[in-house]
């Protein structure tokens, strides 16, 4: 698999604005639009260290080129749910909302600084009411070459990052921190989910959340993972897929290696719909190596009739087709019995799915093993019982 990382360190202009544009203070209100200013005015924008800026109105930076936003400080979305539910930024995909769209090419932000969402507000909003509105707090929206480095995120409303007809993206050295203070818990708080974009890095990274850790979306290809610790996720997700009718899926060409996850629901997960009505596609050449587990209920799944029942799978198999697939080196303790479940379609609609040098063991008694419709290959497809035929 190629990827490109982008080179995006090509900020030697000078901004010949006035540098009390270019670095940004505090003003006491509304901070966004100086913000939007100085990005469409300067080459470099500087937040420093223990400043503040308070974000109250949506940010589209969209079109810019070659720019640098040092934030050494904070950007703190405002938790005005009233404001955001009716003005963030609509995008079409799951119904998502966000508070910033960054676009163009040539885009770096770095500086060791944090974006603040403000989440405990839509935590409780959404205890009251799940239809309500929650921004994703960073969308980066038909970019190319851009590099997100070095930066905290913390208290998203709901997803953290969506990168959507993105090429050449890199993060690197980013924490992502979720926490409710009170009985309302955290909900979808994704770290990544990649949409429609090609040559995408995202690595050396710690994330604490609620949701998938990373999520492979429709149509994401050349992606790598890599070093990254997840803790309280949904696990590293392909999909889900096929559930649109009419709509084809892809994501090919995925590998996510040296990854510890903890104390989460699955670790390396691919699910597509089956049933009447959905859609179709395609998931290619996925590698998932070097994953440790630590109380984890499913450290590796495939589930080809994701919210599909048993008898509807059966009649409909999914359409959207699994090949080339890598379990490779998969160590630690899942939180149960079950360390494995690897469960197609009828139809034929798996091939080359491969396990090799599994070690998952449960906290106590003997391991789980299960699988339906599949010929499991590798040094590991011993460990797995005979698998159950349908259809």
């Amino acid at each position: 698999m190629r990827i490109t990382i982008p080179l995006v360190g090509l900020f030697l202009a000078f901004a010949y604005a006035r540098p009390d544009l270019c670095t940004l203070t505090a003003s006491g209100g509304d901070d966004a639009p100086r913000l939007l200013k100085a990005m469409k005015t300067c080459v470099t924008v500087t937040v420093p260290k223990h400043t503040t800026l308070a974000i109250g109105t949506r940010l589209n930076m969209t079109g810019l080129a070659n720019k640098h936003l040092s934030l050494q400080g904070t950007l703190k979305f405002t938790p005005d749910v009233p404001y955001w539910s009716e003005n963030a930024f609509p995008f079409p995909f799951q119904t998502q909302v966000t508070f910033w769209v960054l676009g163009g090419r040539n885009i770096r932000i770095d500086g060791g600084g944090t974006l603040d969402g403000s989440g405990q507000a839509w935590y409780d909003a959404f205890a009251a009411n799940s239809s309500t509105p929650r921004p994703i707090v960073l969308t980066i929206y038909q970019a190319k070459n851009v590099v997100v480095k070095d930066i905290n995120m913390i208290d998203g409303p709901e997803w953290f990052n969506l990168i959507n007809e993105g090429e050449n993206i890199v993060y690197d050295g980013i924490n992502i921190d979720a926490r409710s203070t009170n009985a309302n818990k955290i909900h979808n708080t994704d770290g990544w989910n990649v949409y429609r974009s090609n040559n995408v890095v995202i690595q050396n990274s710690n994330i604490n959340n609620g949701d998938d850790c990373v999520a492979f979306k429709p149509n994401a290809t050349n992606v790598l993972i890599s070093n990254l610790q997840c803790n309280g996720s949904h696990g590293i997700s392909v999909g889900s897929l096929g559930q649109y009718d009419g709509i084809v899926d892809i994501v090919q060409n995925v590998t996510a290696i040296n990854v510890r996850m903890s104390n989460a629901q699955n670790g390396a997960r691919i699910k597509a719909w089956a049933g009447p009505g959905v859609g179709s596609g395609l998931v290619k050449n996925i590698t998932f190596q070097n994953f440790n587990v630590d109380k984890v209920d499913n450290p590796i799944v495939i589930d080809q009739c994701y919210f599909t029942s048993a008898a509807n799978c059966t009649a409909f198999p999914s359409n959207v087709y699994i090949e080339d697939i890598w379990f490779t080196n998969v160590t630690g303790v899942s939180s149960g019995p079950l360390v494995a479940a690897l469960s197609c379609s009828p139809d034929g609609r798996c091939n080359d799915i491969n396990v090799n040098d599994f070690s998952v063991v449960p906290p106590s008694g003997t391991p789980k093993l299960t699988c339906q419709n599949v010929d499991i290959n590798g040094n590991a497809a011993t460990q797995f019982p005979l698998c159950a035929v349908t259809g």
